[in-house]
């Protein structure tokens, strides 16, 4: 008499069989150890990982950061106070060549004293360009004042030391009776005036336009002599209309709408996928090749570069100018864009064309002119700039944060 088997039994059947030196185990065992220990002990306190513990750093963290910010604002403003006069009389910070190749243009307006972000700013790009030496004789820094009241104080010590556009300098502006010009439509004329007033002034090859809470990293300036001179010769990125410098790193993970991101995600996984494959059956001993093996470690990879956070992988690129990458741009943010002086005058004219309110700032405008008038424009990894600023000169913050 013939017994049938339930699928249960049969089930516990093959379990049984699993030992502790089968790869199915062993795989499953470092899947757990991996994403449900060692990357959650490694990253709960990375900013921009899936693993960041919010609630439990979160408030600590962006009180570290503001009182870090004080301390560097202080700094800032100490280093233009001590800065040595030459010859008995104030000397200009950078000064080019009579028709710049690069003009870097620090927009600012008054705001949370304390910190002097604009200062931070600026300083840094002197050391920065000082650093640099000859290399950098073609590059020229510019400040735009756009504050509309007569107490920016960081712009006024700033201009002993750099050229300085003040927008509202002797003028009537009516503004504040002018219920039609909200603040994100004044802040596009305020670019709009300070990318203007540096092709009028300086006629330049390039255009860089910073915001005063933008703070340029160290390799800002060998990284855009690279990608000017060498990678935007080809067809496809001459003709950008902008570069973007910097991009938010709450939005750099893999999942998110941008194709080009997914291709480079199922790279990592090809990349990787081998490598880790090779490793594994070399030390468990494993002969010959195994596919299933080899797709288990592409998943694996590419699930841990995302959680862990696709931000600091891109931190390896900083290793080499010639290791940053140009991508499609996005369109979010505007702490410092890159304008070839042709195309910045196409965007003058094209901003002109455009009205913006809350929810169609001036980042937004200039994304739907890409598509709208045919042209293209790209955005560097990693950021070359860091944004600083918890602050925001369009909207009241009172409990400022990291996130």
């Amino acid at each position: 008499m013939s017994t049938s088997t339930s699928p249960a039994a049969m089930l516990l059947r093959r379990l049984r069989r699993l030992s502790w030196g089968s790869t199915a185990v062993q795989l499953f065992i470092l899947t757990v150890v991996t994403f449900g220990l060692l990357a959650p002990l490694a990253c709960h306190r990375l900013l921009h990982s899936y693993f960041y513990l919010r609630h439990w750093h979160l408030n600590q963290m962006s009180q570290e950061f503001l009182q870090q910010s004080l301390k560097e604002g202080e700094a800032a403003l100490h280093y233009f106070e001590e800065l040595p006069s030459a010859n008995g009389s104030v000397p200009i910070v950078w000064q080019a060549t009579p028709r710049p190749w690069l003009v870097i243009t620090i927009i600012t307006v008054d705001r949370q004293p304390g910190f002097h972000y604009v200062l931070q700013v600026v300083s840094q790009f002197h050391r920065l360009l000082q650093q640099c030496g000859p290399q950098c004789e073609g590059h020229q820094l510019f400040l735009c004042n756009v504050e509309r009241s007569v107490s920016h104080f960081d712009a006024k010590l700033l201009s002993k030391y750099v050229p300085v556009a003040n927008r509202y300098e002797g003028t009537e502006d009516d503004y504040g009776d002018d219920p039609s010009t909200n603040s994100f439509e004044k802040e596009k004329q305020d670019y709009v005036y300070c990318l203007e007033s540096s092709l009028q002034t300086y006629n330049p090859d390039y255009v860089l336009m910073v915001e005063d809470d933008a703070v340029p990293e160290e390799q800002i300036f060998p990284v855009l002599e690279h990608l000017l001179r060498a990678r935007f010769s080809e067809p496809h990125l001459r003709d950008a209309l902008y570069l973007k410098l910097y991009h938010p790193e709450r939005l750099q993970h893999y999942i998110n709408p941008e194709p080009m991101r997914i291709l480079e995600w199922v790279g990592v996984g090809m990349l990787l996928g081998p490598l880790l494959t090779w490793i594994y059956m070399r030390f468990a001993s494993r002969p010959g090749f195994s596919w299933p093996v080899m797709l288990f470690f592409s998943l694996y990879s590419m699930g841990l570069v995302e959680l862990v956070g696709r931000h600091y992988f891109l931190e390896l690129r900083r290793l080499s100018p010639s290791l940053y990458s140009v991508v499609p741009a996005s369109q979010c943010c505007t702490p410092a864009m890159l304008f070839p002086a042709p195309a910045a005058r196409r965007t003058l004219t094209y901003l002109s064309q455009v009205y913006c309110h809350k929810g169609f700032g001036k980042d937004m405008a200039l994304y739907s002119l890409l598509r709208a008038k045919g042209e293209r424009a790209y955005v560097v990894e990693p950021n070359l700039v860091r944004h600083i600023g918890l602050f925001s000169s369009l909207r009241y913050n009172f409990h400022p944060s990291l996130l």
